[in-house]
């Protein structure tokens, strides 16, 4: 089952993030994203900022629907997502699961 097809989950009391291994495997399943530091990012284009708010709106759904919810940076033409599990200190599967969610979204999927 791809990233994509699955569903966040929340983490469970000491949970620990993932290793630096296993975080770089699962990002080699999400084109365009970047491992920084304890988190992953990827910024998306746009024609203007009537697109970035659209596609930042369509973000914000399937963030509610999953229950873990990125950091946004809308600016003309731009939405840069940061995804991190906070209640962790770093990174977990369901934001890979989110970052997959948010490339098809991208792709009109």
């Amino acid at each position: 089952m791809s990233l994509a097809q699955q569903k966040c989950e929340p983490c469970a009391g000491g949970t620990k993030p993932l290793a630096p291994e296993q975080a770089h495997r699962l990002k080699e399943k999400v084109p365009g994203w970047e491992i920084v530091g304890d988190q992953i990012e990827i910024t998306y284009k746009f024609s203007n900022f009537t697109e970035a708010m659209a596609f930042a709106d369509k973000i914000a759904k399937v963030a509610d629907e999953e229950d873990h919810h990125p950091d946004l940076h809308i600016s003309y033409g731009k939405v840069k997502v940061d995804l991190s599990t906070h209640a962790i200190g770093g990174l977990s599967t369901n934001d890979f699961i989110m970052a997959a969610k948010i490339n098809e979204l991208h792709e009109g999927g």
